[in-house]
C-alpha cells in the first residue's frame, strides 16, 4: 500500500444550521489512520465522534477541509462515486445489526458483492468462508430471527469484511450485547486486526476501548490531546 495512510482527515469542519442555531459538530479535526491501525474513538455524547465516523465512512460530507481515503480525494465526489467507494473500500458494523429479515445469513453477507458485480459462484464461496471465519459455518441458512444478538452481529461483521475493505468502521458494535457475547465479538475484531485489517471503533465502554492499540478521545468536535 506504500506510505499513504488509509484515511486522512485534514482540518475537517462540520457545521449544522446557521446563526443562533449553528452547531459545530466537528471543529478543525485532524486524524490519520495508518494501515494496520486499531483505533478506539471515545468521547461524551455530542463530542463529535459519531459525526467524524460518518465522514470517515463517506456517509456525511464535511462543511470544509479535506478527506483522503487510500490517497484519493473524497470531498467533491458525486453521490454515485461515493457509493462505489463505500462498497469497495469500507466496511461498516453498527450497534443495530441492519440485517434484512427475509434473507438468510449467507444471503445477507452476499449483498455487498451483488452491488460489486461479483459472480454468483464466487459470492457464495466467499460468503461461506466469511461466515466460517466468524464461527457461523453451521448457520448459513438461518434467518436473523433464528439467531441470537451475538450471532446477528457476527453476520454483520462477515458482511462488513466481505469486500476486503481497506477500513473497517464499527460504531458501538457491542452496545446491544451482553458482556460474554461482547467478549466473543471483540475477539473477532482482534483477529481481523491481527490479520492486517485496519479498524476504527467508536465506543463509550472503557473495557472495549482497551482492546484497541490506540485510543482517541473526542471533546468539543476535535481530538483532545
Amino acid at each position: 500500500m506504500g506510505s499513504n495512510p488509509v484515511a486522512e482527515l485534514r482540518h475537517i469542519h462540520k457545521v449544522y444550521g446557521s446563526g443562533d442555531t449553528e452547531v459545530r459538530a466537528v471543529n478543525d479535526l485532524n486524524l490519520t489512520v495508518e494501515a494496520g491501525d486499531y483505533i478506539a474513538v471515545m468521547g461524551a455524547s455530542g463530542s463529535g465522534k459519531s459525526t467524524a465516523m460518518n465522514i470517515l465512512g463517506c456517509l456525511d460530507r464535511p462543511s470544509s477541509g479535506s478527506y483522503l481515503l487510500q490517497g484519493q480525494q473524497v470531498d467533491g465526489l458525486s453521490d454515485d462515486a461515493l457509493a462505489i467507494l463505500r462498497n469497495r473500500c469500507l466496511g461498516f458494523v453498527f450497534q443495530q445489526f441492519h440485517l434484512l429479515g427475509h434473507l438468510s445469513a449467507q444471503e445477507n453477507v452476499e449483498l455487498p458483492m451483488v452491488y460489486a458485480n461479483v459472480p454468483a459462484e464466487e459470492r457464495q464461496q466467499r460468503a461461506v468462508e466469511a461466515l466460517q471465519r466468524v464461527g457461523l459455518g453451521q448457520r448459513l441458512r438461518n434467518k436473523p430471527n433464528q439467531l441470537s444478538g451475538g450471532q446477528q452481529q457476527r453476520v454483520a461483521i462477515a458482511r462488513a469484511i466481505i469486500n476486503r475493505p481497506a477500513l473497517l468502521l464499527a460504531d458501538e458494535p457491542t452496545g446491544a450485547l451482553d458482556s460474554e457475547t461482547t467478549a466473543d465479538v471483540l475477539e473477532i475484531f482482534d483477529q481481523l486486526n491481527g490479520d492486517g485489517m485496519t479498524v476504527v471503533l467508536v465506543t463509550h465502554e472503557h473495557d472495549v476501548a482497551e482492546r484497541a492499540k490506540q485510543r482517541v478521545l473526542f471533546r468539543d468536535g476535535r481530538i483532545a490531546n
